[in-house]
């Protein structure tokens, strides 16, 4: 597989080239972008029973290499993670649970200043009409709260609500999705910041995408929408 991004801000021009390669249990995944960087990353699936394996690394940078290992089973899932340099970073995340209830969590330590990166606590409940979940964040200085309901099989809402304990600041947004066709979904999202977006997304082909989007911050002085045009193609 080849993609190719590009991106033009004033005058200044962004892009990169991907590749990936596979062959049995191994994927090989390269990019390089507009300043010469190279990354590489090579995943191997299946080294062991219920397990995956990803070397990756970053071409000038010596410190940027990171080995992550994940165990996957039906009712229990590891996710880990190390810095291949002198003072690595460590991250470990798991999850258990059913179909209907979970429990999981992360965290992350810095050897280099023997410090915790992140910390985070969840739990999740999941029903054939509506999903709700509650997250400890931030190291434990957020609260998030969030539930979508399947109002029909074409259209379902949702909600999230955010409370940071520090400075008592309290957020929350509204969202729906709905499937016009089986090929368009509409999706619509308000802030109580003040900010209104929508997405209209259409498969014109299989597996390729045409999306438009667009965002409106009414707070914002003398501030136009952000529109956006995106095509996706896939042989």
């Amino acid at each position: 597989g080849l993609t190719a991004t590009g991106l033009k801000k004033d005058q200044i021009f962004f892009g990169d080239i991907n590749t990936v390669y596979k062959s049995g249990n191994t994927i090989v995944d390269v990019k390089v972008d507009t300043y010469s960087n190279v990354s590489t990353k090579v995943t191997v699936n299946d080294a062991w029973p219920c397990s995956k394996a990803a070397l990756s690394f970053r071409i000038p940078d010596h410190k940027s290499g990171k080995l992550d290992v994940q165990y996957l089973h039906p009712h229990a899932a590891i996710d880990s993670s190390i810095g291949l340099n002198p003072t690595p970073l460590l991250e470990l995340s798991a999850t258990i649970g059913s179909n209907e209830l979970y429990l999981g969590g992360e965290v992350g330590f810095d050897t280099a200043s023997a410090s915790f990166t992140k910390y985070t606590a969840g739990i999740n409940l999941n029903k054939p009409d509506f999903s709700a979940a509650l997250l400890l964040t931030d190291k434990g200085q957020a609260l998030k709260a969030s539930y979508i309901h399947s109002v029909n099989p074409f259209t379902c809402v949702a909600a999230e609500m955010a409370h940071r304990f520090s400075t008592y600041e309290n957020t929350f947004t509204i969202g729906s999705s709905h499937a016009v066709d089986p090929l368009t979904v509409v999706k619509t999202r308000f802030s109580d910041n003040g900010k209104a977006a929508m997405l209209c997304q259409r498969e014109w082909r299989p597996k390729s995408l045409v999306t438009f989007s667009a965002e409106y911050d009414s707070k914002a002085a003398n501030a136009s929408p952000k529109m956006g045009l995106a095509l996706a193609l896939k042989p």
